[in-house]
């Protein structure tokens, strides 16, 4: 038997961090005992440290292809020490980001084409995909402006917005690709009605976690 293995995703700002502190308070107490978080970038201490320099503003030199391959590596580190050897010991594994976000950001926000990162990350990831990803969808603008009120910028949130536009638009192509394992929800709604999704969309797929 083998755990599951679920992924958020969604552009800068669209709350899938508040939209997950609140959902985990309603697992049952199995699947709270038996569930890990995670989150990419990072994830294990060698793809934590390759998080650092993804992300550092101090490197704006930092060629596209470069990028995309330290994400893959991030990745590929994330799974052996952390993803897997969780779903094997029968857990329940939440990752805050996963492949869709290298395919947005890289695939579609650096121009590198969907199919092309796609292939870098088959190598990386054996073909690995989540069993299902929440996908909170938020208008580019919306979510840069929610980032301004509360944090300081890392060197992707700081791109131009037609960056994140092209993100936006590959996510959506993303969702269209993927009816099956991805479910939108909503996340230019309030905070309380974002979470309330959220917890309907769980409960559609998975309702033995509560």
């Amino acid at each position: 038997m083998t755990g599951r293995f679920i992924t958020l995703e969604g552009p800068d700002g669209s709350g899938k961090s508040t939209a997950l502190k609140q959902l985990i308070k309603l697992f049952n107490q199995q699947v709270q005992d038996n569930l890990i978080l995670t989150r990419e970038p990072g994830g294990s201490p060698i793809a934590e440290t390759i998080r650092e320099i993804i992300l550092n503003p101090d490197y704006p030199e930092m060629d596209d292809r470069t990028e995309a391959l330290l994400y893959a590596a991030s990745r590929r580190q994330h799974l052996v020490e952390t993803v897997l050897p969780a779903l094997q010991a029968n857990k329940t594994v939440i990752s805050d980001r996963y492949l869709d976000s290298s395919l947005a950001y890289q695939g579609g926000g650096r121009g590198l084409g969907i199919d092309n990162v796609a292939q870098m990350n088959q190598f990386a990831t054996e073909n690995k995909l989540p069993d299902l990803t929440l996908y909170f969808d938020v208008n580019p603008q919306i979510g840069l402006s929610r980032i301004d009120q509360n944090r300081e910028k890392d060197r992707l949130e700081q791109q131009k917005e037609s960056f994140h536009q092209r993100v936006y638009e590959t996510y959506q192509e993303l969702y269209r690709r993927n009816p099956e394992r991805i479910i939108k929800i909503d996340a230019n709604q309030s905070k309380e009605q974002v979470v309330d999704d959220t917890i309907k969309a769980m409960k559609s797929r998975f309702p033995e976690l509560f």
